[in-house]
């Protein structure tokens, strides 16, 4: 079987080597299958090719259960990256992120990825726009986010990262991890991830992780505040195109903010 080859002329410095060292470290508890990288430079990453198959829902439970317990292995701190500088976005237009352990989730949330978005996009919003995610980003602050549904607060979980369904591969031998921007973070970001673009038998891989890591009544309605960095770097990435969806969840993640608080 060939290898497959990533590669991209003219890529930021340190990109590869971040994106290497984020799949040894996802690899690293032995829990999840995670493609194996066999070399990578400064324009390019050598990595097994992949064999895939149809998505299928005891697949998807089994991922569900393995990725609870890539959380559950745990992370430094929130914002700890396993190399640096760290990147998010796609292979023709990735951005820096910050790396920076933070003593909680909310602290990493805020001021390392909602905030320093929000004043990237700024210039595209109306006031209006603006001052919703304004709202949004200040009930985040609150602290109301730490857990989950409310209840305790979350220690740094082992995450990918970038989980939406392309990350996701369906091989013979189950789910494969790929392409992570991989941190310590909240569990919530990678399944807010699953949710947000739509991942086939989505419910099956929540059941799996269930099963692996009870979850308390309600915690879905926490995802928006959780997939809202990924939103708003879509509107810096590709456009306004994705506004409409990214002022719905700035809405809900109020709404839900207010609920918990309550």
């Amino acid at each position: 079987m060939c290898d497959f080859i990533k590669e991209r002329v003219g890529a930021p410095r340190g990109f590869f080597a971040a994106e290497a060292a984020g799949l040894r470290w996802l690899a690293e508890p032995d829990v999840v299958p995670v493609v194996d990288v066999i070399n990578y430079g400064a324009s390019s990453l050598q990595l097994d090719r992949i064999e895939e198959t149809a998505p299928d829902a005891s697949s998807a439970f089994s991922f569900g259960r393995q990725l609870a317990l890539l959380h559950d292995s745990g992370a430094l701190a929130f914002g700890w990256a396993p190399a640096e500088p760290a990147w998010f976005g796609p292979l023709d237009s990735p951005f820096e992120v910050e790396v920076a352990s933070c003593a909680s989730f909310t602290e990493f949330w805020v001021q390392t990825r909602l905030e320093p978005m929000a004043t990237d996009i700024s210039n595209q919003l109306s006031n209006e726009q603006r001052e919703m995610i304004t709202s949004a980003i200040s009930a985040i602050s609150a602290g109301s986010f730490e857990g989950i549904a409310g209840q305790g607060r979350e220690k740094p979980s082992r995450v990918h990262g970038d989980l939406w369904a392309g990350n996701l591969m369906w091989t013979p031998s189950g789910c494969t991890l790929i392409d992570p921007a991989a941190h310590g973070g909240h569990r919530l970001e990678d399944l807010a991830m699953l949710a947000l673009f739509g991942t086939p038998f989505l419910d099956e891989i929540f059941t799996g992780y269930e099963a692996a890591h009870p979850m308390p009544d309600g915690w879905r309605r926490d995802l928006p505040a959780h997939s809202f960095f990924a939103l708003l770097a879509h509107v810096k990435l590709f456009g306004a195109g994705f506004l409409g969806q990214t002022l719905t969840a700035a809405r809900a993640i109020i709404d839900r903010g207010q609920e918990l608080s309550a």
